[in-house]
């Protein structure tokens, strides 16, 4: 039945279903595990690194990227529609600004991001994003926030989330084990939750919280080896 109505991600199919917006969601359950997780005075997010080839360049492969000076984005599923996504996020950021003169808050950067994927769900002659992500950030009163976005364009501010490959075990994990902590202790559950399942071989996770107010610069970034 499926393959009747795949083909095109403007027709639904008899039982309410988009397939197109479904395989990115499966894209997505199949790409590396991101984490997010929100303490009183940071937020961390951290990700699985695959190993990379001997002779790449690691520093050009990334799973966390700035959006802007007080905003920073995971990822999980396809690497290339993550760049072109962030890239629009990063002028819309860049366009809010220059016109009110003040930072965009994590909430309307995280619906902006939100609002394109859900365009390229119903548009003829696109398709939808493969990725999902978790936006974390300071907003000028210096208030925490988390927000995950998925390929359909849905989007909910979370305490601690976690996408990707095997994100349900670790959203179990991050359920039982969640309180609203400080500093070091909300990175070490950070890396203890990505640790429940991350894959043997793989050469690192890296996890780069997010104080409030802290100069970008200066944010902590920490290897755990495998």
């Amino acid at each position: 039945m499926g393959s009747r109505y795949d083909r095109a991600i403007t027709v639904f199919s008899p039982d309410g279903h988009l397939f197109q917006v479904e395989y990115a969601q499966e894209a997505v359950r199949k790409g590396a595990l991101a984490v997010g997780v929100r303490g009183s005075d940071i937020i961390v997010l951290g990700a699985e690194r695959k190993a990379a080839a001997k002779l790449a360049d690691n520093r050009t492969v990334r799973k966390m990227v700035a959006v802007d000076d007080h905003i920073c984005l995971a990822f999980s599923g396809l690497t290339a529609d993550a760049r072109v996504l962030v890239n629009k996020a990063r002028v819309e950021a860049q366009s809010y600004r220059l016109t009110l003169d003040e930072q965009a808050s994590v909430e309307y950067i995280t619906k902006y991001i939100a609002g394109v994927q859900q365009k390229y769900t119903q548009s003829g002659g696109v398709r939808p994003f493969g990725i999902s992500t978790l936006i974390a950030g300071f907003d000028p009163l210096g208030k925490a926030a988390l927000y995950q976005t998925d390929p359909a364009g849905t989007f909910s501010a979370w305490k601690a989330n976690a996408i990707g490959r095997n994100s349900k075990t670790v959203r179990e994990y991050l359920e039982k084990h969640y309180e609203e902590k400080s500093g070091m202790e909300a990175v070490k559950l950070a890396i203890k939750a990505l640790t429940e399942t991350v894959e043997a071989g793989s050469k690192n996770i890296e996890v780069p919280p997010t104080p409030s107010h802290a100069d970008p610069t200066l944010n902590l970034h920490l290897r755990l080896h495998c």
